[in-house]
């Protein structure tokens, strides 16, 4: 797989399943919105989060080069596979077009090593 790591440093949160969107997402970049029974979870740009908002900062994303075709499988395997040898925790999601996986930073450049010595290419935006 060909991954590029994206610049923005990215907050993971969670807000009350009921909730609105938030006024405060940021128009550029990577944004997901995850709607559950449960929660809303919503993912972009650390920047644009208020500090009063339960969040995980300080994540990076590995984009894999897109589109993907919808009949590829093990793709998201090989991928955390290779974290999970090295020790490094994930936050998988997947677009229409393909795959993301977010480390935290801390843990970016090992993340990156473990993805190379897989087999992977890893570039940076």
């Amino acid at each position: 797989m060909n991954l590029t790591v994206l610049p923005d440093a990215l907050a993971i949160c969670r807000l009350e399943s009921h909730a609105p969107f938030p006024s405060w997402l940021p128009r550029v970049g990577l944004l997901s919105l995850t709607r559950t029974p449960d929660e809303l979870s919503v993912v972009c740009a650390e920047a644009a989060v208020p500090d009063d908002i339960t969040c995980e900062r300080g994540w990076r994303a590995f984009q894999v080069e897109g589109p993907l075709d919808f009949s590829l499988v093990g793709i998201l395997a090989s991928l955390s596979e290779a974290m999970a040898e090295a020790g490094v925790s994930i936050f998988a999601m997947s677009t229409y077009d393909t795959d993301y996986v977010l480390v935290r930073q801390e843990q970016l450049a090992t993340a990156r090593q473990a993805l190379i010595a897989a087999g992977h290419t890893v570039v940076s935006d």
